[in-house]
């Protein structure tokens, strides 16, 4: 409780803090004192503000007066001076208490003058940038993850078209960006694949491995538990062998089963990942669906390289019972309608292995053959007609 007093008195959520602080301390007390004296300082501040701002906010309550204004902000920051004696200084004063109103955690009503200022009266893109960010953390806070989706695409679309004068701090944007997201993926209904489309992109992968690598885990747990495609996982594997181990159970969980093949270390790795989860406040929903999905990787693995296996030894490396290996191995042979079957009283799975025809391996790859041909013909065509042209 101490703690949230500590962090709280660098914001002008003074009210929270004194809360706690009676709860913690009882009324009396020289740091309570200090709490009331810096309530006095951020109430006065609110009443300049409010004194500063009351005839914009009136006015942008007024929908008629609200409808006289255009998407082009210059015209808007005009007609408000000559129509209604807003100057400048009062529609700067809004971005100044919109900001206020965040730092006292009013956040609904900060998104609100935010979103106005931003939309209708902002002409600085910097300004613009911090009511993005702002409005952002706003949304996210109230958990209108709809609302905070189409900031960040909006933060998304203006930092990667915009002209830095310093690459770095465009990185740092993106690094920024990259967490921020975080909050809104795994809460948004179609977050992971939001996810899995974001944090992909070459530019923001890039980000990834020059300044945030441990991001890695959320993009691998996603597409683990998704079921996205082999080729998806195959680009992930490949992203992964790049990395040296940074001590994330996640990614050593993969590195070990899909690079090294060392299916000991794979089994020690999970057991870390459970533990991993439930401590991770973005992943810890997902426990459940990451274990399953993990299970089923390393069965899958294993088969492919094994044609009678141990269940015993299998629920070793799966990190289960024997009994409950055994049922949970039955129930995927029949739901994913593997050609195998169990040998209760041998204890064993007897994988039977089915390879293709030599004659159709033959045929698919002369046929693939041909396509690409006829791509790369129609390409090299398509380039000499409009060269011609």
């Amino acid at each position: 409780m101490q703690e949230k007093i500590n962090l709280l008195a660098k914001t002008n959520m003074v009210d929270f803090a004194i809360d706690i602080h009676k709860a913690l301390h009882g009324e009396a007390g020289e740091a309570n004192q200090a709490l009331m004296d810096r309530r006095m300082a951020v109430v006065r501040k609110l009443h300049e503000l409010q004194a500063r701002t009351a005839s914009i906010i009136a006015l942008l309550k007024d929908p008629t007066k609200l409808a006289d204004l255009t998407e082009d902000k210059q015209y808007n920051r005009e007609h408000l001076e000559k129509a209604h004696g807003i100057t400048e200084n009062m529609v700067e004063a809004l971005y100044e208490y919109a900001k206020w109103q965040y730092e006292c955690g009013n956040y609904a009503l900060a998104a609100e003058f935010l979103g106005v200022y931003d939309r209708l009266l902002c002409t600085s893109l910097d300004k613009v940038f911090s009511c993005l960010w702002g409005k952002l953390g706003a949304s996210i806070l109230v958990q209108d993850f709809g609302g905070a989706l189409a900031d960040l695409n909006r933060l998304q679309d203006m930092m990667d078209n915009k002209n830095y004068a310093n690459p770095l701090m465009q990185l740092q944007q993106r690094t920024w960006l990259l967490h921020w997201s975080l909050y809104v993926f795994f809460n948004h209904p179609n977050g992971r694949q939001l996810l899995i489309d974001l944090f992909m992109q070459d530019r923001y992968m890039n980000a990834i491995q020059i300044n945030a690598p441990y991001l890695l885990r959320y993009l691998a747990t996603v597409i683990l538990i998704s079921g996205k495609g082999k080729g998806l996982f195959k680009d992930l594997i490949h992203i992964i062998k790049k990395e040296t181990s940074n001590g994330d159970p996640i990614i050593d969980f993969l590195q070990s089963l899909y690079i090294q093949y060392d299916f000991q270390l794979a089994q020690e790795k999970l057991r870390e990942c459970e533990v991993a989860l439930e401590n991770d406040y973005f992943l810890v929903a997902c426990k459940g669906e990451f274990m399953e999905n993990a299970r089923l990787n390393i069965f899958e693995t294993y088969c492919r390289i094994h044609q009678t296996i141990d269940i015993k030894m299998l629920a070793e490396k799966l990190n289960m019972g024997q009994e409950e290996a055994e049922k949970w191995i039955a129930n995927l042979i029949k739901n994913a309608q593997l050609n195998a079957k169990i040998d209760s009283q041998a204890g064993t799975i007897i994988m039977h292995m089915e390879y293709p025809d030599l004659y159709d391996r033959l045929q698919s790859t002369i046929k693939d053959a041909t396509s690409r041909t006829t791509a790369l013909a129609h390409s090299i065509l398509g380039t000499g007609e409009s060269a011609a042209f």
